[in-house]
């Protein structure tokens, strides 16, 4: 029998975000962050990729919408990887949320950069491919990768929301809408 999930919202000047969590199962519950955009649409994606998840909280989600809520307020707040259950990531994947998850505020790591910290010398785009497909968005701050040059990249919330979120993080831009090189690190 398949678990049942459950999502709790959170709402934010950018729209609802949404964690997506199970009971009991014997991992840490939260299996998805959804992020912030308009609550029908949201709760649409959450339907989609978790059919018949009710909205419901528990004291762990509690906690960690606590700290997304007030990340989003611009507080700092520090995240632990102790509610995610990362065991519905890859051994790779787990290895580049995990290494992303240390970038530090107000810096970013180029897709590069974040290959060549894990020992994998050209593996940018599968750094890119794993930041695509984070379930764990702004717990694991993916908005912190950035291309070679500078420039922002994808984003699964939109070019302007990662924007938004590195500004929101002390994050400089230069010219043409590049990050400052004094805000990269590694």
């Amino acid at each position: 029998m398949e678990e049942p999930f459950w999502y709790q919202l959170i709402p934010s000047r950018f729209g609802q975000t949404a964690l997506v969590w199970r009971r009991n199962s014997g991992r840490p519950p939260v299996v998805h962050i959804f992020l912030p955009r308009k609550r029908a649409a949201v709760e649409a994606a959450i339907r989609h990729a978790f059919p018949g998840a009710q909205s419901a909280s528990s004291a762990a989600t509690k906690r960690l919408a606590f700290k997304i809520g007030r990340y989003l307020e611009e507080r700092p707040v520090d995240f632990t990887l102790d509610e995610l259950d990362m065991s519905v990531c890859s051994a790779f994947h787990r290895q580049v949320l995990t290494r992303t998850w240390q970038i530090p505020r107000g810096k970013v790591v180029t897709y590069g950069g974040l290959a060549d910290l894990l020992g994998r010398s050209g593996a940018a785009r599968a750094v890119g491919t794993a930041m695509a497909r984070n379930p764990f968005p702004l717990v694991i701050p993916c908005h912190r990768v950035v291309r070679a040059g500078g420039e922002l990249g994808g984003f699964g919330g939109g070019t302007a929301l990662k924007k938004a979120l590195l500004e929101m993080e002390g994050v400089e831009f230069a010219t043409a809408g590049k990050v400052s090189r004094r805000c990269l690190t590694w």
